[in-house]
């Protein structure tokens, strides 16, 4: 009954901090220097040009009477109309989500393919050369900016090689396959030695445990505590940390996908900065702050899922 009234009430907990993030993102996007109208227009529009662009889409408005209007229509299920695209707000981010879930879902099966072997060779070997190999490239990676990375890599693979392409989308799921395996690379070569690390302490204190040791009394192989007991009990601090860093993958995404030119949300908010299109920001941005927060929701209850022990 407690986990229901949590499925429940929990979503409930999550309004406040949306409603922050609104706030927060109003007033950021309207600090940045510039005027959205005179960039669409140009340095020859007439004054009465520019006025009656604002009065259509209610910018010479006071501030709290726009901040009233972007929350009208949020509750609505609207999000405004884009200066820079003419289209609504909400049809533009439909037509840019796909990328976006596409990279980040492949970034993290990558990552995890990626930590769950490397984290399993440090910890059987603990203490000898394999562990202190992982242990320092993982440490090193953590420093290496995605941006950098994904040059590196296009210069390896798309440059130098020619295996995959340097940038787009595609329009068939082999082609999309093969323009995000870079990116999504990018992304999971980084979040990787995060979870290595976190998990390779997890599997050295689970062969530890006394669990294992009972497992060994009945006389079961090596082999088999490992991946049939002190495996399964590591992935939940995983879990956890996949969730807590969700926000830097998200802002990973905005990065790589601009260093990729792939058509995704986080290259149609950079775009929309620098058109000073308070719309399209304010509704990227929403829709981030909403992901984030359900990925964590989500979290939570796969953490109950796979150790029922953990109280909600």
């Amino acid at each position: 009954m407690h986990r229901y009234r949590f499925i429940l009430t929990r979503p409930l907990q999550f309004v406040p901090v949306l409603f922050g993030i609104s706030v927060i993102t109003f007033i950021l996007v309207r600090l940045i220097p510039g005027d959205p109208v005179r960039n669409i227009l140009g340095t020859r529009a007439t004054p009465t040009a520019i006025a009656n662009i604002r009065a259509q889409y209610g910018l010479d408005e006071p501030l709290w009477l726009q901040y009233f209007y972007f929350l009208r229509n949020l509750a609505n299920g609207e999000m405004g109309k884009s200066i820079l695209y003419k289209i609504d707000v909400l049809k533009l981010i439909l037509t840019r989500i796909e990328p976006t879930v596409a990279l980040v879902a492949s970034s993290v099966v990558l990552s995890v393919l990626i930590a769950v072997p490397l984290a399993a060779i440090a910890a059987r070997s603990n203490g000898r050369a394999p562990d202190h190999i992982i242990r320092i490239v993982s440490t090193f990676g953590i420093g290496f900016p995605p941006f950098w990375l994904g040059l590196m890599l296009i210069i390896l693979f798309s440059v130098d090689l020619g295996w995959l392409p340097v940038s787009g989308y595609g329009s068939t799921i082999g082609e999309k396959a093969a323009h995000l395996l870079l990116p999504s690379l990018t992304i999971a070569l980084s979040l990787s030695t995060v979870l290595t690390r976190s998990l390779r302490t997890a599997m050295i204190e689970g062969l530890k445990s006394d669990v294992a040791t009972a497992v060994r009394a009945r006389g079961m192989p090596e082999r088999t505590v490992f991946w049939r007991h002190v495996l399964p009990n590591s992935l939940l601090p995983t879990i956890n940390l996949l969730a807590v860093n969700i926000g830097w993958l998200i802002g990973g995404t905005v990065v790589v996908e601009t260093v990729f030119a792939l058509p995704g949300m986080g290259q149609l908010l950079v775009r929309a900065i620098f058109s000073r299109d308070y719309m399209v920001v304010q509704g990227v941005a929403m829709v981030f702050a909403c992901a984030t927060v359900f990925i964590n929701f989500i979290a939570d209850i796969a953490t109950v899922a796979v150790d029922p022990r953990v109280r909600l």
